[in-house]
């Protein structure tokens, strides 16, 4: 009997400390996880911080077009090309990558035109500059709620983004300041 008793405790911790041993490899397995989703998280937060950086320059392109600012715009566009060259890509999709590669590459040319052109042509490349970052909100989201806002006048139509639904033109600045409307909200 005392045989049978050393033998059932003796498989009762074995039971045990396999049992231990399974819960101590899940929660280093679980850890394991956190980790990658942690540096995802990361990574993801980093990329959220070099698109917002590049929306956070084009707001302020557009604020100094909207001013009539020559200078300000210039010292902006050069400002938005090192932002959209700072942009990494690495956080998405083989596809979305291939788009944003075009679409940075695109608007930093307008960009650079913008940082060494006069007022009005660096309104021509703002309107192409606005359907790239448009296109690239498309695929990186944005924290921000933003309004895709629309002059009917311009060039036989142009949009831009704000940060705001109060319509400021970047196109026509003092001279038509209100000429526009709210064409849609980005949320995402």
């Amino acid at each position: 009997m005392q045989k049978l008793k050393t033998s059932i405790a003796a498989m009762l911790l074995l039971v045990v400390s396999v049992a231990n041993a399974q819960e101590k490899e899940k929660m280093n397995h679980d850890h394991g996880d956190m980790k990658m989703d942690h540096s995802k998280m990361k990574m993801d937060k980093m990329q959220d911080t070099k698109a917002e950086a590049v929306l956070a320059d084009y707001f302020m392109l557009k604020d100094a077009l909207v001013g009539d600012d020559s200078k300000k715009s210039a010292q902006m566009g050069t400002k938005l090309v090192a932002a959209l060259k700072a942009f990494g890509m690495s956080s998405y999709t083989k596809e979305q990558q291939e788009e944003l590669a075009d679409i940075i590459e695109d608007a930093t040319e307008h960009a650079e035109h913008i940082a060494k052109s006069e007022l009005e042509h660096q309104r021509e490349h703002f309107k192409t500059l606005s359907k790239d970052i448009t296109d690239m909100v498309a695929i990186t989201g944005t924290k921000n709620t933003l309004y895709q806002q629309f002059c009917p006048m311009y060039d036989k139509g142009s949009t831009w983004l704000s940060t705001s639904n109060e319509v400021k033109n970047p196109y026509y600045g003092s001279k038509m300041i209100k000429c526009g409307k709210v064409q849609k909200e980005i949320t995402n």
